[in-house]
């Protein structure tokens, strides 16, 4: 389970970079979201009711809605417009760093020396692939607007985390993964949906129909956004986060895979660098004293 969520996460990039063309990123993720609405809708339709414990807790939901589904899948799909699904992965992959940052900053929550080591080794890991392998061109601020999408992204994911572990589930949504990801579901529809009406407003790009774009977002919504989830849960639970924490990284390696696969995107070395400073600075980071 630990190793199927990052093969979907690592397809999701893929996919969400094979339909660029053909529908506009933001409302491409309204739309993989609405989607898992209706999948899930079976499964947790009484957080919907008027009595759910959901609604004396919206200001959770509603911030963990922005964060962790208007604004991070968003980013990653306008990232892709410009990225490549290795190097959206792979700058997600410092997202170790930007958790140390935000909890240090926003929730009083200091990193140790080890910590902050491996925060600068992945940081390297993430500078390389912004850069393509060549200081000169990071020294000259030749960015790919994706990269810099995808950091914002990183970002996001990082306050979305802490969110969920600095506070605690009401009574009734505990242990239940349907109607976790439904209540945030619900607050995070209204923001993509949000998000995609200024798209529409600002720049109109037609939607072109057909089996590719049906095909994409049928496995967007199947696998990333609600399996993944539930596979990702599961197995943290047996596991533990640490050990799981190791397998997010296989996201990155299975981009690789799967982009020179079907979108004939080959890695190159720095790729492979960047992959090794990003996984060794998550492993000092996570190794206890």
């Amino acid at each position: 389970m630990l190793t199927a969520a990052p093969l979907m996460w690592a397809g999701n990039a893929v996919v969400g970079r094979a339909l660029h063309a053909l529908i506009p990123p933001i409302t491409l993720n309204f739309a993989r979201w609405l989607l898992a609405f209706a999948i899930l809708l079976p499964l947790a339709w009484q957080v919907l009711r008027p009595s759910s414990p959901m609604w004396p807790h919206w200001r959770r939901y509603a911030a963990l809605g922005l964060f962790g589904i208007g604004c991070y899948n968003a980013l990653q799909y306008l990232a892709l417009q410009t990225s490549t699904p290795l190097n959206v992965t792979l700058v997600g992959s410092g997202t170790p760093v930007w958790m140390l940052i935000v909890g240090t900053l926003f929730f009083g929550v200091p990193a140790t020396r080890r910590q902050a080591t491996g925060a600068l080794l992945s940081m390297a890991g993430v500078l390389l692939v912004l850069s393509r392998g060549s200081w000169q061109e990071l020294l000259a601020l030749r960015l790919v607007p994706g990269d810099l999408y995808m950091v914002l992204a990183t970002i996001a994911w990082a306050l979305y985390s802490w969110l969920l572990v600095r506070t605690s589930e009401p009574q009734g949504l505990r242990g239940d993964w349907a109607a976790f990801l439904m209540a945030q579901m619900v607050f995070g529809l209204g923001w993509s949906g949000a998000f995609a009406g200024v798209e529409w407003s600002m720049d109109h790009i037609p939607i072109q129909w057909g089996w590719p774009l049906a095909a994409g977002m049928a496995y967007i919504a199947i696998g990333p956004a609600v399996l993944a989830y539930r596979f990702w849960g599961a197995g943290v639970q047996r596991a533990g986060p640490v050990l799981a924490g190791f397998f997010i990284n296989l996201t990155p390696l299975f981009a690789a895979l799967l982009s020179a696969a079907f979108l004939g995107e080959a890695p190159h070395l720095y790729h492979a660098a960047a992959f090794v400073l990003i996984v060794g600075g998550i492993v000092v980071s996570s190794r206890r004293a």
